[in-house]
């Protein structure tokens, strides 16, 4: 059965599948590729061994890891595992907002990495960021321009953060920063720690345009920290509906909400 899978499921398309896993994962079983593929240990084999001579990962003892091996934590691996599906299809959606050319600012989280992941190769523009994760994925972009920030890392967001982070960003600007947040409510938006505020702050100072992404898990989240109004908001994407509550406050507010839906949200610079 997993072998006729193939007529719908192309081997560049499966190995595409294997790579943006592996950025999340670091390494990843035969076994659980094949799964997750719907194809045959044998099949994967060979997509293993394809990559390789490629030069694009390293074929270890049951599995596959990435060549350079990966900074990411076994946390934000963890995390980047919920809902992924759903932040697949925020990133995506997010590329209406992302012109081919452009300088753009990705916070740190899962669902913006998702957004660094979902660029194409032909996005010759310039990247901002704090995200340890995203630097590492953008190494092996060299198409790519990328300004990494500096400061404390926070080893639980794999993110630099602090006063120096907040000070580099001020002097730069972008067009568009996507934003990730741990809660959104009618209220305001909230992060978990007050040490992340500072540089998420600084990031939409300098920003034409603030996109927040967020998974539908957050409007039930609850976090004590007031990162700010729904007003310093100019487009929030989530996969679902976020309530007719906080609907109408960012009606209210002027925000506009776009809801994306797993195998939708293709959209590519429409800037």
């Amino acid at each position: 059965m997993g072998d006729q899978s193939m007529r719908y499921v192309g081997a560049p398309d499966r190995r595409d599948r294997i790579l943006a896993t592996l950025r999340t994962t670091g390494f990843l079983s035969v076994t659980a590729l094949a799964r997750e593929l719907g194809v045959s240990d044998m099949t994967v084999r060979r997509d293993l061994r394809r990559l390789a001579e490629q030069g694009k990962v390293q074929v270890v003892h049951g599995g596959v890891s990435l060549l350079h091996g990966t900074l990411q934590t076994p946390d934000f691996a963890a995390r980047a595992k919920n809902n992924a599906t759903a932040k697949r299809a925020i990133a995506k959606q997010a590329l209406d907002y992302v012109d081919a050319a452009d300088t753009i600012a990705l916070d740190a989280g899962t669902t913006t990495y998702e957004l660094a992941q979902a660029l194409p190769d032909d996005f010759a523009g310039t990247v901002v960021t704090n995200s340890v994760p995203v630097v590492q994925l953008l190494l092996h972009q060299p198409g790519k321009r990328l300004i990494g920030l500096g400061g404390d890392l926070v080893h639980e967001s794999q993110a630099f953060a602090g006063p120096m982070t907040a000070e580099d960003a001020s002097r730069l600007r972008v067009r568009t920063f996507f934003l990730g947040a741990a809660a959104v409510d009618a209220k305001g938006v909230y992060v978990a720690a007050d040490i992340e505020r500072p540089t998420k702050l600084a990031l939409m100072d300098i920003a034409d345009r603030v996109v927040l992404l967020v998974d539908n898990a957050k409007f039930a989240h609850r976090e004590p920290v007031v990162l700010c109004d729904l007003d310093r908001i100019d487009v929030l994407i989530s996969d679902r509906s976020p309530g007719a509550e906080i609907e109408a406050a960012l009606a209210h507010h002027g925000v506009e909400l776009r809801t994306a839906r797993s195998g939708r949200g293709e959209g590519r610079y429409a800037g």
